[in-house]
């Protein structure tokens, strides 16, 4: 019980990244920001153009936005972040000048059009479901031992049915946060390519690397989980037989 809900935290950490609140800025899918072009730049003769057009469009702009599954934050030149869910909102504080390339509404779209957080809401909706029912399975009770007269410790084994249903649920969640995880990775990775593809060195974009932890770990949790109930429920069907022979 305590290793599922450890995961229901961690994807919960995880969609809170990037909110209203600046102290969740490290947790982000996606980063992307304005980088100088380097004389290093493997580029064909129109793509040198194209980098140079938009090299004298950006001028000398220094920004950074991160996206998470809810919010955004941006910020200028080690400045103090600016966050808030709606891009539109960023863009007039940090002011349209400062972001000469758009990077703001870059991240809006693939905030709205890449990122999908329903899929971890089912993951913790399941899990937490899965969590009350552990929660009614039966504890340790004293008992008189009718041959000794000592008092044990005795735990029933929980119902049969209950531990299926549990059991079925904690399955569905980790194979949902399985997919969410590789979604959010592959579409991350995607994203961060073409946008420096199209920025032609004009534009870096990096993985949040504590969002990647985050899936995975909370995955790792779920999985764990299902392990520990597969075991138990095996096991008390095998205890069945052996006491009913």
């Amino acid at each position: 019980m305590f290793i599922g809900t450890s995961g229901i935290v961690l994807l919960s950490v995880l969609l809170a990244g990037c909110s209203s609140y600046a102290t969740m800025t490290a947790i982000y899918p996606l980063s992307i920001s304005y980088r100088n072009v380097s004389g290093n730049e493997a580029f064909s003769p129109s793509a040198q153009n194209l980098s140079a057009t938009l090299a004298s469009f950006k001028g000398n702009a220094m920004m950074e936005v991160r996206i998470g599954y809810f919010g955004m934050c941006a910020r200028q030149q080690n400045r103090i972040w600016v966050c808030g869910v709606d891009g539109q909102g960023i863009k007039d504080q940090i002011g349209a000048e400062n972001d000469p390339l758009d990077l703001i509404d870059t991240a809006t779209s693939f905030k709205d059009d890449v990122l999908f957080s329903g899929l971890i809401f089912m993951s913790i909706v399941l899990t937490s479901f899965a969590v009350v029912l552990l929660s009614r399975f039966p504890g340790w009770r004293e008992e008189q031992d009718a041959s000794t007269g000592d008092t044990i410790d005795v735990k029933q084994f929980p119902s049969r049915s209950l531990s299926h249903i549990a059991l079925g649920f904690v399955f569905v969640a980790s194979m949902v946060a399985l997919i969410s995880g590789l979604w959010q990775h592959i579409g991350a990775v995607a994203a961060a390519a073409m946008a420096e593809r199209t920025g032609y060195g004009n534009v870096k974009a990096s993985i949040g690397t504590v969002a990647i932890v985050l899936a995975w770990l909370g995955f790792t949790m779920l999985a764990l989980t299902f392990i520990g109930l597969l075991v138990m429920v095996l096991s008390i069907h095998i205890l069945d037989e052996m006491t009913s022979d």
